[in-house]
């Protein structure tokens, strides 16, 4: 790994690959809103395919894997080798390209590009971010969309794991990138995460214009 990360340019083609490959199993709100791009419906056949079939663990259990087993040693470790500040800005530069191509994949999928569509997967979510997150919505019009998150699995793990800088990089600073993909009018305005430390996450999201 070390030798693979010796240059500038081999750890940005690293990047580019790592990030994207684990954002729509790894990341937390890119969760919700890629499963608008997910074939909704179950099949019809008979036969379940061992890749579909349901798992007895509970849902922090699955954060705990999807996290600290893999995801976050291995950030660690290439910490060591390119420093903690060349790595938290190569993970927020990818994860913001990826989430903001997301929001772009969505768009083409949605029937309007309006706010109403594009917090349709928050104001109706399905099971994964719906249990590992409890929040309330504060506010949902035709221009503003704004949830209070209280509790975050995402980030429990990530803060537990102290990991927080990387669960920042990864998750939360890509949020941005999102609505700009699906809209560059709609605009995200947040002054706090549980991430960070705060006592919650205040998304508000903006039609402009």
């Amino acid at each position: 790994m070390a030798q693979y990360l010796k240059t500038a340019p081999s750890r940005r083609q690293f990047f580019s690959r790592i990030v994207p490959a684990c954002a729509l199993t790894c990341f937390g709100c890119s969760d919700v809103f890629a499963s608008a791009l997910s074939g909704q419906g179950k099949s019809d056949s008979k036969e379940i395919h061992p890749f579909q079939e349901e798992l007895s663990v509970t849902y922090q259990r699955l954060f705990e894997f999807r996290f600290q087993s893999n995801f976050i040693p291995i950030f660690k470790a290439i910490e060591k080798d390119v420093g903690k500040e060349n790595l938290l800005e190569m993970v927020k530069k990818a994860s913001s390209k990826n989430n903001k191509e997301l929001g772009q994949r969505i768009a083409k999928r949605s029937p309007a590009n309006d706010l109403r569509n594009f917090a349709e997967p928050l104001r109706n979510p399905r099971d994964i971010f719906k249990h590992a997150n409890i929040y309330e919505i504060v506010e949902d019009s035709e221009t503003a969309f704004e949830m209070e998150v209280t509790e975050c699995l995402t980030a429990k793990v990530f803060r537990e794991s102290d990991a927080a800088d990387i669960g920042y990089a990864a998750v939360c600073h890509a949020d941005f990138a999102l609505p700009e993909g699906f809209n560059p009018k709609i605009k995200l305005i947040r002054t706090k995460t549980l991430m960070q430390g705060h006592d919650c996450c205040n998304h508000r999201y903006i039609l402009q214009g």
